[in-house]
């Protein structure tokens, strides 16, 4: 049996944290179903309300709305479950979505796509817990260096997230590939050491997830045995029936192979992991027209870009895949059939075996 995973006074009976997934992939359904099944589910805050009537002509409102209905409909789903909300510190607006986060009852902020450098203060006089994601060391030792010089506070979780991750990373695409060749646990531990040294320091316990490529259970017990405390991952949950993305947009993770996972680089201005599609090959081609922006992002030069990474997005939530940015994980190409919520996570514990491995 894997142990618990204790954030504070929050426990989860399995220590893996489903990861945020926007645009429409992550949201109630999902999180609150993962929740129940005794992880961490997480609504992403990525353009939660793009199906809003008012969300062309008030994003930043259609998406507060959005946000608050999934954070209160997943606490109900998940029967007392821990809930979580991803937000990208690169988003517009990012203080209203924590403090979105805050009055409708999360339970836990994750937060990355760049530093959360002034999350402790957005949320002061709130017991909602902090979850800063760091990639390589340094950022590590930056973050917390300045959580504890400016709020007196170390984080009450870090996400490390590694280069095998899906959608936005926080290397160059040449690092991606020699950490392929070498592996990241070295880089790990490194982290591993600097958040327990503020553990001395504070007295206290800061647990430390493993998020990008993990896939099986004895993937789980790799990033334990390293002294983890838990894992993230966000891929395989893809391919259940409570993920809240468009049949078509599942359909699209099945029928992937190896050779059509790829590093693009994103309008955000990041390399990113996806799925090579029509959209993608086009896109390296020529820009795409950009009729209307959603004003999502604070850094965005719309004349630019070669596309608007909301319209790409939403398309892929729809279900046109074809047309379509299609984030991934680097082992989406494995995933060969539907299941539940409920199953995969007695997979993942290593309760039992699916089907296909037995």
């Amino acid at each position: 049996m894997l142990p618990e995973l204790k954030i504070g006074n929050l426990v989860a009976r399995y220590p893996i944290i489903q990861g945020g997934m926007g645009v429409g992939i992550s949201l109630s359904s999902l999180a609150g179903a993962v929740a129940k099944a005794g992880g961490i589910g997480v609504i992403s805050a990525a353009q939660p309300g793009w199906r809003d009537p008012e969300f062309a002509r008030d994003p930043l409102s259609a998406n507060l709305r959005a946000l608050a209905f999934h954070i209160r409909r997943a606490k109900e789903i998940s029967n007392g479950g821990i809930i979580g909300v991803n937000i990208m510190c690169a988003l517009t607006h990012y203080e209203e979505y924590v403090r979105c986060c805050i009055e409708n009852g999360a339970d836990l902020i994750i937060s990355g796509a760049g530093l959360p450098t002034d999350l402790p203060k957005y949320t002061k006089g709130s017991s909602i817990k902090l979850a800063p994601i760091v990639s390589p060391p340094r950022t590590a030792k930056v973050l917390l260096k300045l959580w504890d010089n400016h709020y007196h506070r170390v984080p009450d979780l870090v996400v490390i997230e590694g280069p095998a991750a899906g959608g936005h990373l926080g290397y160059s695409a040449e690092t991606v590939e020699e950490t392929a060749r070498r592996g990241y646990d070295d880089e790990i531990r490194e982290i591993l050491q600097i958040v327990h040294g503020y553990e001395e320091k504070y007295a206290c316990t800061i647990p430390v997830v493993f998020a990008g490529g993990v896939y099986t259970h004895e993937d789980i017990l790799h990033y334990l045995s390293l002294g983890c405390a838990g894992v993230q991952m966000a891929t395989r949950f893809v391919v259940t029936e409570e993920c809240d993305a468009d049949p078509r947009y599942k359909q699209a993770y099945l029928n992937a192979k190896k050779e059509d996972i790829t590093i693009m680089h994103s309008p955000v201005g990041m390399p990113g992991r996806a799925i090579r599609n029509p959209f993608l090959t086009e896109r390296e081609q020529e820009r795409e027209k950009i009729s209307h922006c959603y004003q999502c992002l604070k850094k965005c030069d719309k004349a630019s870009i070669p596309y608007c990474i909301t319209t790409a997005l939403t398309r892929a939530a729809d279900g046109d895949t074809d047309n379509a940015l299609l984030f991934c994980g680097e082992n989406a190409w494995r995933l060969d059939h539907m299941t539940t919520v409920p199953e995969l996570m007695a997979e993942l514990a290593g309760e039992y075996l699916p089907d296909s491995k037995k």
